[in-house]
């Protein structure tokens, strides 16, 4: 289940549904029913523009300015609304925070909303059945399998996220990050650690 694997049992997109993606789009290009150079441009916006580097951006801000952070935690959406994402997917967004006793977690049950404008498509890995159906079961043993094991201490709050409410995870900051900027701040924060399955980058 863990991240992109596609000889993991858990995979959701083996190569054959690629394939298919990609003779279907040659269809559709051939029929002048889409335009290669708009699909080109749109796929471009997901990775580039809109992607796990926005979220990154508003975790690491967080870290450094205790007013945001208040601000974000009590009404994220027009906070990140400030920054520029908003639209489809993030008209919705609830942060909740990680702390030494408490380590957050977000699943769709029912399909796979996700914040898109802070972290750009969903992985494969999110959309399975497998993640869907244990996050909430068995959370630890999913952690543990992401590499993710924490102390008996730390309970695991497991949020549903729906087409109303879509969360963010503020991680825990890394220790030995003090005096790091911002962009150096975001560059150690991960996807997965905005979905609570991963924990940033420890600073080298």
């Amino acid at each position: 289940m863990p991240h992109d694997d596609h000889d993991h049992p858990h995979a959701l997109l083996p190569p054959e549904p690629a394939l298919r993606v990609k003779a279907l789009e040659t269809i559709l290009t051939r029929k002048g029913l889409i335009d290669p150079e708009a699909l080109d441009e749109i796929i471009d916006t997901y990775q580039s523009k809109i992607g796990p580097q926005n979220g990154a951006r508003v975790v690491a801000k967080a870290w450094l300015d205790p007013d945001f952070k208040r601000a974000l935690i009590e009404d994220a959406t027009p906070v990140v609304a400030d920054l520029g994402f908003y639209g489809r997917q993030g008209e919705h967004i609830v942060v909740v925070e990680n702390t030494p006793k408490q380590h957050n977690m977000v699943v769709c049950t029912l399909c796979s909303c996700y914040p898109w404008p802070l972290l750009g498509i969903p992985p494969g890995w999110y959309k399975s059945d497998a993640y869907r159906a244990r996050a909430v079961r068995e959370p630890r043993k999913v952690l543990a399998e992401f590499g993710v094991t924490l102390s008996a201490e730390t309970a695991v709050r497991v949020w549903d996220s729906t087409a109303e409410i879509r969360y963010l995870v503020l991680p825990l900051r890394p220790s030995g990050t003090e005096g790091l900027d911002e962009d150096a701040l975001a560059a150690l924060v991960t996807r997965d650690s905005m979905i609570g399955t991963g924990l940033p980058k420890v600073p080298a």
